[in-house]
C-alpha cells in the first residue's frame, strides 16, 4: 500500500451484500466517493465461505444491487423449485458481485476497493502484508454489524472427540467413502439445506438423522413471487392481514396461517418455536418430511466416540457416522442501534428478512433527505426474527414501516420502481387485485390494532419470564 491519505465521502467496511447494495444506491442517486474495504479477497462477504451448493432461498430478481438484475427472469423447469423464478447458486452470486465491482464500481472513477484488508477503527491494515493506509472520511458505513456466520468460518460449539468425523456442511460434496450413517446438526436453513442434499444424492432418508432442538415455520416459496406471479404475491401479503384482523388469540393466527398456507411447517404434531424467514416449496418440505428419524432432545452438547450427548438424552453414534454441523447461526438476532447516528451508519434491516433491499433503501434515505431524526423515522429498523412469536413483533415493524412510507409520495415512487422491492410495482393491477384490494381496506386497522394487542401480550410475557 501506499503512504498517501486517501480521501473519501463514505467509507464502508464490508464488500457484502448490504455493503454493495449501499453503494450501488449511493453511486446512483449522489455523485459522492466511496471506499470498500473488506478482510476477504473478493467481494461477497460470507458468501465466500458458503457451502458449495448454496443457492437463494428467495428469486433472484429480489437479491444484488438495484441497478443490476441477477440472473435471467428464468423459471425453473426442474427439481424441486420448478415453476418457481430462479434461485441463484453461491457461484452465481459471486461472480455476479465480482462482476459489479470490477466493471461497474472500480471504473466509475469514484470507487477505491481494498480486499484482504481490516479496518481497524482508525486506518486500514492489510492481512497479507500488515501495511497501513490512511483515510480521511466524512461518512462510515458499517456493513458488518448484521454478522451474518456461516459453519465453515468457526468451529461447532460444542465439543468434538478425536476421531470422530465432523465438519460442516461445505465438506459433503468432498465425502470421500461411504459413511455409517449421517446425523445433521442444525434446524435452521442449512440444516434443511444440507438434508435435502444428502436425499438429492441418493442417501436413504434412514440413514439420515436430523437433531433439531427447535422446529420452525417456514414461508410458502411459491407466495413470494415477482414477475407474472406479482399479484398471487399480492393476494397473499393481504390475505394475512385479514387473518390476522379476524383472528380471536395468538394461537388462533397461526392456526389461520397455517390452515391458508401460509405459513408450513414440518410436522403439524409439534409446535414449531422458531421463525427464521426460511422459505421452502411444497415439494422441498415432501422430501424433508421422508426423513423420520428427527431428533428433538435439545442442543449438542459433545459428541462421544460412541454417543451424542445433548441438552435432554443421548442418542447412539459411532466415528464411521458423518456429522454434518449446521449450527451456526446465520443471522444472529442482533441488538437494535439508530441507523443514522452522527458520522455512522449501520446497516440494518427496515423490511423483515430483506437484507439487499434495506440496505439499498438505507442509501437512497440518506442520499435524499436531510435531517438525522427524518432519516431515523423512515429506517426504523425490522430486528432479524428468531422464536414463532417474532413473526408477529416483525409483521406489526414492517406495517408501521410501510404506513410511513407510503405517506411520503417520494418515498412511495422510488419503491414501486425498485428493481429490489419487489412488493410494490409500476404496473397496473388488475381488476381482480383492485377488487381484493378494496375489500382488505376495511381490515387494515382493525388488523393493526390486532397486532399491537399482540405484540403488548408478548411483551407483557417477556416482562414475567424475563
Amino acid at each position: 500500500m501506499n503512504a498517501e491519505v486517501i480521501e473519501t465521502d463514505y467509507l464502508i467496511v464490508g464488500a457484502g451484500a448490504m455493503g454493495l447494495a449501499f453503494a450501488d444506491t449511493l453511486l446512483t442517486e449522489t455523485e459522492a466517493t466511496v471506499t470498500i474495504v473488506d478482510r476477504h479477497a473478493r467481494p461477497g462477504g460470507h458468501w465466500n465461505d458458503a457451502y458449495p451448493f448454496v443457492r437463494l432461498h428467495q428469486p433472484s430478481a429480489f437479491y444484488g444491487v438495484n441497478s443490476r438484475p441477477l440472473g435471467d427472469d428464468r423459471i425453473d423447469q426442474v427439481g424441486w423449485n420448478a415453476g418457481l423464478y430462479e434461485l441463484a447458486s453461491g457461484a452465481e452470486v459471486l461472480a455476479y458481485f465480482d462482476h459489479l465491482m470490477h466493471r461497474d464500481f472500480v471504473p466509475s472513477g469514484r470507487v477505491r476497493y481494498f480486499p484482504m484488508c481490516n479496518w481497524t477503527g482508525d486506518h486500514v491494515e492489510s492481512i497479507t502484508t500488515g501495511e497501513h493506509l490512511d483515510l480521511r472520511y466524512t461518512t462510515i458505513v458499517d456493513a458488518t454489524y448484521m454478522n451474518v456466520t456461516v459453519p465453515s468460518q468457526r468451529p461447532p460449539a460444542y465439543d468434538v472427540a478425536d476421531g470422530v468425523r465432523c465438519a460442516p456442511l461445505n465438506d459433503l460434496p468432498r465425502l470421500a467413502r461411504p459413511a455409517d450413517g449421517h446425523v445433521v446438526i442444525g434446524a435452521g436453513k442449512t440444516g434443511a439445506d444440507a438434508c435435502l442434499w444428502l436425499l438429492a444424492n441418493g442417501v436413504d432418508p434412514d440413514d439420515i438423522r436430523w437433531i433439531m432442538p427447535r422446529d420452525s415455520w417456514y414461508l410458502d416459496r411459491a407466495r413470494i413471487q415477482p414477475g407474472r406471479f406479482f399479484e398471487n404475491t399480492a393476494e397473499s401479503f393481504i390475505e394475512q392481514f385479514q387473518h390476522i384482523a379476524e383472528s380471536h388469540s395468538i394461537p388462533d393466527l397461526f392456526d389461520r396461517l397455517e390452515a391458508s398456507g401460509l405459513l408450513l411447517r414440518l410436522d403439524p404434531t409439534i409446535e414449531p418455536a422458531m421463525y427464521r424467514c426460511s422459505t421452502v416449496t411444497t415439494a422441498e418440505l415432501d422430501q424433508l418430511r421422508r426423513i423420520d428419524n428427527v431428533i428433538r432432545l435439545g442442543r449438542v452438547q459433545r459428541i462421544e466416540a460412541d454417543r451424542i450427548v445433548l441438552d435432554e438424552g443421548d442418542i447412539a453414534t459411532s466415528v464411521d457416522t458423518a456429522h454434518v454441523d449446521c449450527s451456526a447461526d446465520g443471522l444472529e438476532r442482533r441488538p437494535v442501534v439508530p441507523v443514522f447516528d452522527g458520522d455512522r451508519i449501520t446497516l440494518q434491516t427496515v423490511r423483515f428478512c430483506q437484507q439487499v433491499f434495506s440496505a439499498a433503501f438505507i442509501a437512497h434515505v440518506e442520499a435524499s433527505y436531510d435531517t438525522a431524526d427524518r432519516k431515523n423515522e423512515l429506517c426504523r429498523v425490522v430486528a432479524h426474527p428468531d422464536s414463532a412469536n417474532d413473526w408477529i413483533r416483525v409483521i406489526h415493524a414492517q406495517s408501521l414501516n410501510s404506513g410511513t412510507w407510503n405517506a411520503d409520495p417520494e418515498l412511495a415512487a422510488w419503491l414501486a420502481n425498485s428493481r429490489l422491492d419487489g412488493f410494490s410495482t409500476n404496473e397496473p393491477p388488475s381488476d381482480h387485485l383492485v377488487e381484493v384490494m378494496l375489500n382488505a381496506l376495511d381490515q387494515a386497522e382493525p388488523a393493526l390494532a390486532k397486532l399491537e394487542q399482540y405484540v403488548a401480550e408478548l411483551d407483557a410475557a417477556d416482562r414475567v419470564t424475563g
